[in-house]
């Protein structure tokens, strides 16, 4: 009898993590990295959100909490919903985790039995097929085209659903394209979503305040009221409020699936740390002028990255409307050889070549379901940008 789980057969670390690992571990070897493959912004944490952190430990507020998180944070994200969204929730249809990755492992692991679909739009975060197999669901990978700007079409979707289909997930803006649903786009979807009365939305939106150029961001049970029984819309504090490592995300859905989350949620991890959450409170109710401030910075980042790929000889890339992602495709230098005999046959083999030829350190696209892109974060300094991009640039025009 084996020792190690079969379900875990099913599954794979997360790429996205072990690319960021690489890079550390060659940086603390002694080798010049850039690395592009953390999706963290490199912003600090506001200080009004961390002195709330430090009055809570003053306070003593470090004990157990609710299992759904405290009654101050979820009023603090019924208030979010509300003045952001337009979106009525009671502090019931309310849960928070230990960031938005377990909020959605919860979710699937509460609702998913063996054989139910999981529709995903590729490219995806790596995370969303690994946790619905984990889940003993199966994944339904739609591939996105470039020319329909990575995101699913209204029939294509309504092609991917069938009977055993009991969620679709949506992700926007993207990660890992950037890519973000109009309200058209949504009302598209919504319209095929409507038909189908047992398919649940999984409305992924945390890199909802990361968006440029005047693009108006919605989510879909904003945009379908009717949808809003049926779906569970997914956010936290990680990339707009840069508290990646105070791990809190949160949900909003109906309370018989916010129960299921909870429960869950009650014999693993019950539930996130109170400090946290204390300094999320501080960050849904406090000052928000600076989420302008950092996107306008993130914008200007995006343009340099994406015209100074454009520049690239094989490579191309599409300006996306939000999050901290590029999506280039590598297509032009499949099939081309490196200076030391290496053929490139993959945007694996692309990107193996960058971060051993030129220390730059990114993610292939066949980790996110879609090949040959890759994905570059450009959540880190313009300096470092300009630097990543040269050597890129370099490297494709040392390739034969």
């Amino acid at each position: 009898m084996a020792f190690i789980a079969d379900r875990l057969s099913r599954i794979k670390p997360s790429p996205t993590i072990a690319v960021t690992t690489k890079a550390a571990e060659l940086k603390a070897a002694g080798v010049d990295v850039i690395g592009l493959g953390a999706g963290e912004p490199d912003f600090d944490t506001p200080d009004n959100i961390k002195a709330a952190a430090k009055a809570a430990i003053d306070a003593g507020k470090t004990k157990y909490t609710p299992v759904a998180g405290t009654p101050e944070l979820r009023k603090a994200i019924v208030e979010k919903f509300k003045r952001e969204n337009d979106l009525e929730y009671t502090i019931d249809e309310i849960t928070v985790g230990c960031g938005g990755k377990q909020t959605l492992f919860n979710a699937f692991f509460a609702t998913l039995n063996a054989g139910d679909e999981v529709v995903i739009p590729a490219p995806y975060w790596v995370s969303y097929p690994d946790m619905a197999l984990m889940a003993e669901g199966t994944p339904v990978i739609v591939e996105c085209q470039e020319e329909n700007d990575f995101k699913i079409t209204a029939a294509e979707l309504e092609a991917a659903i069938t009977p055993k289909t009991k969620w679709v997930v949506l992700n926007s803006p993207s990660n890992p394209t950037g890519a973000a649903y109009s309200r058209g786009e949504l009302r598209a979807i919504a319209d095929v979503l409507l038909k189908h009365e047992n398919v649940y939305i999984m409305s992924d939106d945390m890199y909802e305040h990361l968006v440029y150029d005047g693009f108006e961001f919605t989510t879909i049970a904003q945009v379908e009221p009717k949808l809003k029984a049926r779906t569970l819309t997914c956010n936290g504090v990680s990339k707009s409020y840069a508290m990646t490592g105070w791990r809190l995300g949160y949900a909003a859905g109906p309370v018989e699936l916010i129960k299921a989350i909870n429960k869950v949620q009650s014999q693993s991890s019950t539930h996130t740390s109170s400090i946290s959450q204390a300094a999320s409170v501080e960050a849904l109710n406090g000052p928000q002028d600076f989420l302008a401030e950092r996107a306008e910075v993130f914008k200007g980042r995006r343009d340099l990255v994406v015209a100074a790929l454009n520049e690239c000889e094989g490579l191309s890339c599409k300006k996306p409307e939000g999050a901290f992602y590029v999506y280039p495709s590598c297509a032009g230098v499949i099939g081309k050889t490196t200076p030391d005999g290496t053929k490139i046959e993959t945007d694996t083999d692309f990107i193996t070549y960058l971060l051993e030829a030129e220390g730059v350190a990114a993610v292939p696209g066949s980790a996110f379901g879609l090949a040959p892109y890759f994905r570059i974060s450009y959540a880190t300094s313009d300096a470092a940008l300009t630097e990543a991009c040269a050597r890129i640039k370099r490297a494709c025009a040392a390739l034969k």
